[in-house]
C-alpha cells in the first residue's frame, strides 16, 4: 500500500477544512475526523436520518480533495454488487474466439505438424488463466476502493439495512485493507481509503465490525447549530426568518413524530419560505407549508393540533 500524506494537520484544521466545504462539525466529529485520518482507521457513523451521517462523508470527499465511491446498502446485497463480479458477456465472446483460435491452430496439429500440438496446448493453458484475469472483472464499489491508484472516500451507506453475511465481507476489508478473490488471490489496498459508514440502528451490528471502527453518534443539531449551518449555506437568508424557522423545526422535533425532519428538509422548507416571500413561521405559513417540512401526513396533523405553541416567536 502506498504512503500517503495526513490531510488534517490537527484536529482545527479538520474542523477548519470541513466547514470550508459547508459542513459544520462538533467537537467530536471533529476530533473522529482527524483520527480516522491520522490512525487510517474506518469511521461507523451512527443516528437518526436527517441528521448529516451521509452528508459527513461526501464533506470528507471534499475536503480532503479525494474521489467518494458509494455502497449503498440494502436487503439481499451480496458481493457481486458489494465487491465484484464476472463479464461474462465478455468471456463469451473470449470463448469464441478462442474456439475459433482452436481450429485454426490444432487442426493443422492434427495432420502431422511436429511440436506445433503441444505449443498450441500451451497457448491454450494460457487463455484458460487469461479468463479469469482483470480484463473480466467488473468492479463494485468495494473493489473500486483497493484498487483505486489514488486514495479516495468509500461510503458504506446505511450498513444495518444490509444482511449479516455482508459484514462478515467487510471485516478483511476493514481489518486488513484487503479482500480475497477465489480466481485471483488476495487484493491490497493500492492507496489506503478513508472508509465512512452509517447506520440508522434498523438492526444491531456486529461487536466484530463495531472493533475495526471509530465510532461517532450524530444527533440532530440544537439551535444555534442549526441556525449557524441555515446561515452557511443560505448566506443571503433573512435573521429573523432563520431564527423563526430553527425555532419552529426544533419544537416540531420534540413531537413524537414517525419521521422527524432532517436538516436537508429544514434547509428546503427554508428556501419554500423565501420563495413565498415569507418572513416569519405563522400559523397560516405553517399550515401552507407543512408539506415541505414532513412526510407523513399523521405527523403533519399532530403539527397542526400544536401550530399555536409551534409558531410562537422566539425568545
Amino acid at each position: 500500500m502506498s504512503q500517503v500524506a495526513h490531510r488534517f494537520a490537527d484536529v482545527d484544521d479538520a474542523r477548519a477544512l470541513l466547514t470550508a466545504v459547508g459542513y459544520l462539525p462538533d467537537a467530536a466529529t471533529a476530533v473522529v475526523a482527524f483520527l480516522s485520518d491520522r490512525l487510517e482507521r474506518p469511521i461507523l457513523v451512527e443516528g437518526p436520518a436527517g441528521v448529516g451521517k451521509t452528508e459527513l462523508a461526501r464533506a470528507l470527499s471534499l475536503a480532503t480533495r479525494r474521489k467518494l465511491l458509494r455502497l449503498q446498502c440494502y436487503e439481499g446485497l451480496d458481493e457481486s454488487r458489494a465487491l465484484y463480479e464476472w463479464d461474462y458477456g465478455k468471456q463469451l465472446l473470449y470463448t469464441q474466439l478462442l474456439r475459433d483460435r482452436v481450429n485454426d491452430v490444432v487442426g493443422p496439429a492434427a495432420a502431422g505438424d511436429d511440436g506445433s500440438l503441444d505449443a498450441a496446448v500451451g497457448r491454450l493453458q494460457a487463455h484458460h488463466s487469461a479468463f479469469f484475469s482483470p480484463a473480466f472483472l467488473i468492479e463494485r464499489p468495494l473493489l473500486q476502493a483497493l484498487r483505486s491508484e489514488e486514495p479516495c472516500v468509500l461510503l458504506i451507506d446505511e450498513i444495518d439495512k444490509a444482511d449479516p453475511e455482508l459484514e462478515a465481507l467487510l471485516l478483511e476489508l476493514l481489518g486488513e485493507m484487503q479482500v480475497s478473490i477465489p480466481e485471483l488471490g488476495v487484493v491490497k489496498a493500492k492507496a489506503w481509503p478513508l472508509v465512512v459508514l452509517t447506520s440508522n440502528a434498523a438492526r444491531e451490528l456486529s461487536e466484530p465490525l463495531r472493533r475495526r471502527c471509530l465510532h461517532l453518534a450524530l444527533a440532530f443539531p440544537d439551535a444555534a447549530r442549526e441556525l449557524a449551518i441555515l446561515k452557511a449555506r443560505l448566506p443571503d437568508i433573512d435573521e429573523r426568518l432563520a431564527l423563526h424557522a430553527t425555532t419552529a423545526v426544533g419544537r416540531i422535533r420534540q413531537l413524537d413524530l414517525k419521521k422527524a425532519p432532517s436538516i436537508s428538509e429544514t434547509l428546503d422548507w427554508v428556501r419554500a419560505l423565501q420563495a413565498l416571500g415569507r418572513g416569519v413561521v405563522d400559523e397560516a405559513t405553517l399550515r401552507e407549508t407543512l408539506g415541505v417540512l414532513l412526510k407523513h401526513r399523521e405527523d403533519e396533523l399532530l403539527v397542526m393540533a400544536r401550530r399555536v405553541e409551534l409558531t410562537r416567536a422566539p425568545t
